[in-house]
């Protein structure tokens, strides 16, 4: 089975495909933008999202949307990340962290479905620490200085395979695959 996925973060569409094709489906990127609401939560941005492009895209299609969220910075900066990350970096967030005690963080990732004229949306969160110095050249934005709850590498380290089962995004759209499974939307022989 085909599924588009919109997205222009390369990093993203290789750890999605990655974990679909295996199941037997055939992620096509469609390297558009859509308009990403300034709200509170992922939900409302991929929701928006999902109805915006039902005009635009055959379907099936999937979007995401991930933030990192802060503890002693108030979850900032959260549904901003991306911004965030192309205005400060990682190195900006780490700056606002010097000195601060607690690093506690946590990624959220809301992956949205757009299947037969209907929504579906999946959500996927790991808790885990922002560390002092950034470590590894894998992964993406933020992913550097983000250390899982129970391991010792940044998401930057590890192995694609590891990070897409304990990841925010890993368990969104596993969720997103499970649901497609029990729709009868098999991978294999469609």
């Amino acid at each position: 089975m085909k599924i588009r996925f919109v997205t222009s973060n390369d990093g993203k569409a290789r750890e999605v495909a990655a974990m679909l094709s295996p199941l037997g489906y055939e992620l096509e990127r469609v390297n558009t933008t859509y308009p990403e609401l300034q709200v509170d939560s992922l939900e409302s941005v991929v929701g928006y999202g999902l109805d915006w492009l039902s005009a635009k895209l055959e379907q099936p299609y999937i979007i995401d949307d991930s933030g990192l969220f802060v503890h002693a910075l108030k979850g900032f900066p959260g549904v901003y990340s991306a911004y965030a990350y192309k205005t400060l970096g990682y190195n900006g967030i780490l700056e606002l962290l010097k000195g601060v005690e607690d690093r506690s963080a946590k990624f959220e990732c809301c992956a949205g479905l757009m299947l037969d004229g209907r929504r579906h949306i999946f959500t996927g969160e790991t808790e885990g620490t922002i560390i002092e110095a950034p470590r590894g050249s894998d992964g993406f934005g933020f992913d550097p200085v983000f250390v899982p709850s129970g391991m010792s590498q940044t998401f930057a380290e590890l192995p694609l395979d590891i990070k897409n089962r304990i990841s925010h995004r890993g368990r969104a759209f596993s969720a997103l695959a499970s649901h497609l499974a029990q729709e009868g939307h098999a991978g294999r022989g469609d």
